[in-house]
C-alpha cells in the first residue's frame, strides 16, 4: 500500500543557466511553475564554483519578483554534489534536481546531507524535495527501490539524452518509450510523481510535434515535465492540466455518483457507459488536480 503525499503542481520546469544573466533576468516571465536553476550541464566546469555563488541572489530575485518554484540542480559526482548542495540548501529553494540518481544509497545519502544543513541553518527539516533523474539502464533497474528510497523524494524522471546515449540508442520517442514507462510504474507504485515527456526534452524547434507528445505523455500517466526553451511552457501547462470538457465530465461523474451511493448504488450509466469504482476514483483525482492548478494560478508572489 502506498501512502499519498500533497505534492506542487509542477507542469512545467524551465532550465535557467545559473551563470548567464540574460536567462535568468527573463525566467520569471515566462509563467512556469518551477525555475531550475542549473548548475550542472549547462554550466562549465570552470564555471561551476562562481554559479554556486549566484544561488543566493538569483533564489531572492526569483522570490521577489515572480511566483515560480525555485529548484536547484546538482552534479554528480559526489565531489561536486556536496559543494552544490552547500550552495542550495537555503530559504526559499523549493526542491533540489539530483542528477544520475544510482540507486536508493544514493539518496539517502544526499538527504542526509541536506537534513545536516536544514538543521544547522535552521531551516524546516524535510521542506526541501528532491526530484531524481535517472540516466543509466542499472538505476532503471532499481527504479522501485530508488522511488521508495526517501520521504523528501516527490517525484523521478528519466534523462533522456544520457539514457539513450547509455544503451548506445538514439533519443526518440520510440526507443524510449519503454524506460519512460517504467519510471511511470516505479513512481506510481511508491506513490511520487512521474516526470518527464515521452520524447526527449532537447528538440524545441517543432512545437507542433512536441504538443502532441505532451499530450501523449500526459495520457501515458506523466503529471509534468522539464524544459530547455520558454517556447515550451505554456505547452506543457496546457497539455499537462485537464480541459474544461475533462472538468465537466469529471464534475458531472462524481454528483451522479453522489447521487447513486444515496440510493445504495455502487455504480451507474452516463451516456450508455457502465460508470464503476475505478472511473469515480479517476474523476475525483482529475478534479483534485484542477483545484491544485488553479489555486497555483491564483497564489500570490
Amino acid at each position: 500500500m502506498t501512502v499519498q503525499r500533497k505534492f506542487p503542481v509542477w507542469r512545467s520546469a524551465l532550465f535557467v543557466p545559473a551563470n548567464v544573466e540574460r536567462f535568468v533576468a527573463k525566467a520569471v516571465e515566462r509563467g512556469a511553475d518551477a525555475l531550475i536553476i542549473d548548475l550542472e550541464d549547462s554550466v562549465p566546469l570552470a564555471e561551476k564554483a562562481n554559479a554556486r555563488k549566484l544561488i543566493p541572489g538569483i533564489v531572492k530575485r526569483f522570490r521577489d519578483t515572480g511566483s515560480s518554484d525555485v529548484m536547484v540542480r546538482i552534479n554528480q559526482p559526489l565531489e561536486l554534489a556536496v559543494p552544490d548542495l552547500e550552495a542550495a540548501v537555503i530559504a526559499g529553494v523549493d526542491a533540489i534536481k539530483i542528477t544520475k540518481v544510482e540507486g536508493a544509497e544514493h539518496l539517502r545519502l544526499l538527504d542526509e546531507m541536506v537534513t545536516r544543513l536544514e538543521i544547522e541553518r535552521g531551516l524546516p527539516v524535510g521542506k526541501i524535495w528532491f526530484v531524481g533523474l535517472i540516466e543509466a539502464p542499472g538505476p532503471l533497474a532499481r527504479a522501485h527501490d530508488i522511488a521508495r528510497s526517501i520521504p523528501r523524494l516527490a517525484g523521478i524522471s528519466l534523462g533522456a539524452e544520457d539514457y539513450a546515449t547509455a544503451i548506445g540508442a538514439k533519443p526518440t520517442e520510440e526507443t524510449l518509450l519503454m524506460p519512460k514507462q517504467q519510471v511511470v510504474q516505479a513512481a506510481r507504485a511508491a506513490g511520487i510523481m512521474p516526470l518527464g515527456t515521452i520524447g526527449s526534452v532537447a528538440d524545441f524547434s517543432d512545437l507542433e510535434g512536441y504538443t502532441r507528445i505532451v499530450r501523449r505523455s500526459a495520457d501515458f500517466g506523466f503529471v509534468g515535465s522539464a524544459c530547455i526553451h520558454p517556447s515550451l511552457v505554456p505547452i506543457l501547462n496546457a497539455g499537462f492540466s485537464p480541459s474544461a470538457k475533462e472538468v465537466a465530465d469529471a464534475e458531472r461523474v462524481v454528483e451522479l455518483n453522489k447521487q447513486a451511493a444515496a440510493e445504495g448504488r455502487a455504480s451507474f450509466a452516463i451516456d450508455g457507459k457502465m460508470i464503476d469504482i475505478p472511473i469515480v476514483q479517476r474523476a475525483e483525482a482529475l478534479l483534485e488536480r484542477a483545484h491544485a492548478i488553479a489555486a497555483r494560478a491564483h497564489r500570490p508572489r
